[in-house]
């Protein structure tokens, strides 16, 4: 088992300079830090706790990590807006409120393994690694899952590792998973995925087709799976989940 971190991560800015022998008008380096960590505490006020998450460890951790570090540097000034952020051609990080939703909905456990599926740039990992003792972060393209891997590593965090693979088959090689965590919206979520759940585990996603979805919870009992759905939510959809057109003669 991987002790998950307790402090908080830091971050540096690192501004290299030369020696220009006439004035020079300084390059614009966007949102300062604490600019950032301004629109962040934002962000848990207005955004998270508004919509009715309330757990301390999520709303430490959200403050915590920089979600800006999981973005292109042209969209740090966004970072915090209520949306879901391009990180990649038909790829986005899910919008705050709904992402802390779904989080709280997972009821993660300090001694449970996660399973992120559709990590991107690994921004639900690190929340994740967090709250539970180990995640596993499934990406399907490898220069996403490059960035991931980077970025986690940047922040110190030792309790996720970043894995690639077709999405929808999960990653059974280190089931059964207590907690599932889908990284963007599904029309439907897959059986491969709920058979990778542990006894007592959960699932959270959104599912549906833009523009009508919904937050869900799975919970595997025994022998059966329970859904429920808790919620309205619409965000970025993840690839690789399409139904497959059934043949015909």
């Amino acid at each position: 088992m991987i002790d998950r971190p307790t402090a908080p991560y830091n971050h540096i800015l690192i501004y290299i300079s030369g020696l220009p022998t006439r004035p020079l008008t300084p390059p614009s380096k966007g949102p300062d830090a604490m600019d950032l960590s301004t629109a962040r505490q934002n962000m848990i006020t207005h955004q998270v706790n508004a919509n009715r998450v309330t757990d301390p460890l999520i709303l430490t951790a959200l403050a915590d990590i920089p979600r800006e570090r999981f973005l292109p540097r042209s969209l740090w000034g966004v970072a915090y807006a209520d949306e879901d952020l391009p990180v990649a051609p038909g790829r986005a990080l899910m919008e705050p409120r709904v992402f802390a939703r779904l989080l709280q909905a997972a009821e993660v456990e300090a001694d449970e393994a996660a399973l992120v599926v559709g990590c991107a740039t690994g921004y639900a990992a690190a929340v994740l690694a967090r709250l539970a003792s180990a995640v596993v972060a499934l990406e399907v393209d490898p220069a996403l899952a490059a960035k991931a891997t980077e970025a986690l590593t940047d922040l110190g965090v030792l309790n996720a590792t970043v894995v690639t693979g077709p999405l929808a088959e999960g990653y059974p090689d280190q089931a059964p998973y207590d907690v599932i965590f889908v990284d963007g919206m599904v029309p439907k979520v897959p059986t491969a995925l709920l058979d990778q759940l542990a006894d007592g585990g959960r699932l959270v996603a959104v599912e549906g087709t833009a523009p009508i979805g919904r937050g869900v919870i799975y919970t595997h009992e025994g022998q059966g799976v329970g859904r429920f759905a808790a919620f309205d939510a619409v965000v970025g959809r993840l690839p690789g989940f399409d139904p497959q057109p059934r043949f015909r003669f």
